[in-house]
């Protein structure tokens, strides 16, 4: 069942949006060779908690983190420790926050000082890819319009898009219907209506689509290898132009 929230909602949600979006501001100028993931998730936790937030993953499902740090070939959930980044790697990170009960939850890739140009191009790619789904968020469409968008782009620039993992409904919970792939035909699924809030999250490989989870439970990683990206924002669907909530 998809959740319609009311304007009221909408601002709340827009509030716990702004707080990851300073937070995501705040790391991405700590990212830098030298830097271990763990402390780019102590940065996140004390700036939410300053904000009067809560760090949503923190616990959800046992996750023992603030943040999700994934570093070159690792896809999502991956978990902040003493990794210590260095030139040449890109790291994902996904920051999801609480307040006055509603969550917001965007994700970001970064260069980590001098790196390829592919690399460059694949975290572009990703983060252009969620806008070519963006622009089918219009009251009236389907749902599977915008995963074929997204989908349509990543591969005519020769990447792949992850399927194990989607995105999702989001308000006063983290996961809520309805499920939103990267990948599909369009005109099928839902009618995107007014008050739907979406978390769309491409996830994109250099190589093969296909991921694992490793031992710890929680790092997917690409099951070639080769470096992935993640880019994701809360998105509210209106009688307008859909409106990014985790933006400043």
């Amino acid at each position: 069942m998809i959740i319609i929230k009311s304007n009221k909602e909408i601002e709340y949600m827009r509030e716990a949006g702004k707080i990851v979006a300073y937070v995501h501001e705040m790391l991405r100028d700590a990212i830098k060779p030298g830097v271990t993931t763990k402390e780019l998730d102590e940065i996140a936790e004390r700036e939410i908690l300053k904000h009067k937030a809560l760090p949503a993953f923190k616990g959800y499902h046992g996750f023992p983190a603030s943040i999700c740090a994934s570093v070159n070939e690792e896809v999502v959930h991956g978990i902040p420790g003493l990794k210590t980044l260095k030139d040449g790697d890109i790291i994902s990170i996904d920051i999801g926050t609480i307040y006055n009960g509603y969550y917001g939850d965007a994700a970001k890739t970064h260069p980590v000082g001098q790196v390829s140009e592919e690399a460059l191009k694949l975290i572009e790619v990703t983060r252009q890819s969620f806008y070519e789904g963006l622009r089918f968020c219009m009251e009236g469409n389907r749902l599977s319009d915008v995963s074929h968008a997204v989908q349509t782009y990543v591969e005519g620039q020769g990447f792949s898009v992850v399927r194990d993992f989607v995105g999702h409904g989001i308000g006063q919970n983290m996961h809520e219907d309805p499920q939103i792939p990267n990948f599909g035909l369009p005109g099928k699924g839902p009618r995107l209506g007014e008050g739907m809030v979406l978390a769309i999250e491409p996830m994109v490989n250099m190589g093969t689509y296909k991921v694992k989870t490793l031992l710890d439970n929680w790092t997917v990683v690409t099951l070639d290898g080769r470096m992935s990206a993640h880019y994701e924002h809360t998105v509210a669907i209106t009688k307008d132009e859909p409106m990014i909530l985790t933006s400043l």
